[in-house]
């Protein structure tokens, strides 16, 4: 690549990454997975639209699973553990037992109905299986659910792909036939069990080192909880155990842990999470080869995925949910959630990238399946949820926690020094500004809402609201009362 083909890769990529990027929130608005919005920008970029030729299935599984490491990361941060933690059994067990039992019935049904070769039929089954964090959340954020239950899909979804991606593989490189179905559950176990206690390692050693290093920049904070959940992911892989289930486990820990700058940290993840996505949909929607596909491929994914979706998937769910006295009618929407996303996509180009005989055929299968299925779960789930009585309660008030852009407003943290003359005034002789306002005074452990006759004390922090046109003569007038007491600049 030289400096003229870089140009042309900063235009096309920047110019696809705004049309994206707005594409959020007409797929949000639309009550639409933002997956289909990529996939779709990425085949009018292709062969059959534009012209752009990506076919490297190997370059492609390099590129899907860095970033779903990074869908991972971002999914594990912003995780509640407070509102996953109750469901965690039954999560756990739909990605373990509920896989089992998903990849066997459509596997049978594939090879018995559809007429498909045993390789190709598990195959098929395993790519299917694992559901998506991305395409899930990208519906429910518009759909306010019980605690339970949107915790549940959260933990299936971050913990399905780790056993799925070792069968997948195993598959596609012959590993299971030399080895047999007892070594294999055994590589399966021994992998999730070290991923996870890598996740949870290196996570709680992260959330220790950043309480009790201060970091010269906030903005090095997101970085570095980045980097540690990367490093669980990369420790686990050179040991041959899972980083997937290392990182989603670490990235769950830091995110849960009390650390310096949380809000901005999780902000970071949320774009570095969009911006995987982004890139990974248009990416495989790049892959695909919609003039390859045929109606056999159409036909086969719409039965495939019906297979999937009526039979396979409601029976996965009550074999779970009986050990948990889990309702019929959670049951019903748990198993229409369980949304396909990049995922099955992203596992369909492992057997791609190792020639196994009709993987293009299983590629192709896989894409129709997933879109056509997306689409047809999405719609409905709003009404579906309030049917199934699991809607959570509707908020009234929706909170953001950086909303000062819109006013153009800063919000300042002022710490007052021990010789300041700050301190021993109250905080209506600050006389600040019209358009700027000491919020809130922490003071040791506790917090203050002040009011005009409130005494400022050595060591406290003030959080000043100030709007940008007012913002210089704030800092001009703390730094006079600072230096000269309540008194300073009267008469001016």
């Amino acid at each position: 690549m030289d400096i003229h083909d870089l140009d042309r890769f900063l235009l096309v990529g920047s110019g696809v990454l705004i049309v994206a990027v707005l594409a959020v929130r007409l797929s949000v608005s639309a009550g639409l997975p933002s997956l289909l919005m990529y996939l779709g920008l990425g085949l009018l970029l292709g062969t059959s639209g534009l012209g752009i030729e990506f076919d490297d299935a190997d370059l492609a599984l390099s590129l899907g699973f860095a970033a779903l490491m990074l869908i991972l990361a971002e999914g594990g941060i912003t995780t509640n553990w407070a509102h996953v933690r109750p469901s965690i059994g039954f999560g756990l067990l739909l990605a373990t037992l509920g896989s089992v039992v998903s990849v066997t019935v459509v596997a049978v049904s594939v090879h018995t109905f559809l007429g498909l070769d045993w390789t190709l039929a598990v195959l098929l089954a395993a790519v299917l299986t694992p559901t998506d964090a991305a395409a899930v959340f990208s519906v429910l954020r518009t759909v306010p659910l019980k605690h339970r239950v949107s915790g549940t899909l959260e933990a299936e979804s971050g913990l399905n792909d780790a056993p799925i991606v070792v069968l997948v593989v195993a598959i596609s490189t012959g590993e299971l036939a030399e080895g047999g179905i007892a070594a294999f559950a055994a590589l399966i176990v021994y992998e999730v069990v070290v991923g996870v206690g890598i996740g949870v390692g290196i996570g709680a050693l992260g959330g220790w080192l950043l309480r009790r290093v201060a970091l010269p920049a906030s903005g090095l904070y997101p970085l570095v909880v980045l980097a540690f959940a990367i490093l669980a992911y990369a420790s686990a892989a050179g040991i041959h155990a899972s980083g997937f289930a290392a990182i989603y486990v670490a990235a769950v820990v830091l995110g849960n842990t009390e650390l310096p700058h949380r809000t901005a940290t999780r902000s970071f993840v949320e774009g570095v999470g969009w911006l995987a996505q982004i890139a990974l949909f248009v990416m495989l929607g790049l892959l695909a080869n919609p003039g390859e596909f045929s109606w056999w491929h159409v036909w086969m994914g719409l039965a495939v995925g019906a297979i999937l979706t009526f039979v396979a998937r409601p029976l996965s769910i009550a074999s779970c949910a009986v050990w948990f006295g889990i309702g019929w009618r959670e049951q019903a929407f748990i198993g229409w959630a369980g949304l396909r996303g990049a995922v099955p996509i992203i596992l369909a180009t492992i057997p791609l990238a190792n020639d196994v005989p009709g993987s293009r055929d299983l590629f192709n299968i896989v894409f129709v399946a997933v879109v056509v299925y997306t689409l047809a779960q999405a719609g409905p789930l709003g009404v579906l949820a309030r049917w199934c009585g699991v809607l959570g309660e509707v908020r009234e008030l929706e909170v953001e926690s950086a909303p000062l852009e819109r006013v153009s407003a800063d919000l300042l943290q002022v710490r007052v020094g021990p010789t300041s003359r700050l301190s021993g005034i109250e905080v209506g002789e600050l006389r600040l500004p019209s358009g700027a306002m000491v919020s809130l005074i922490v003071r040791t452990e506790r917090t203050i809402v002040p009011t005009t006759s409130t005494r400022i004390m050595a060591g406290d922090e003030m959080l000043i609201v100030s709007s940008r046109q007012v913002r210089d003569q704030v800092d001009r007038r703390l730094s006079q009362v600072a230096r000269h007491g309540r008194l300073a600049g009267w008469g001016e």
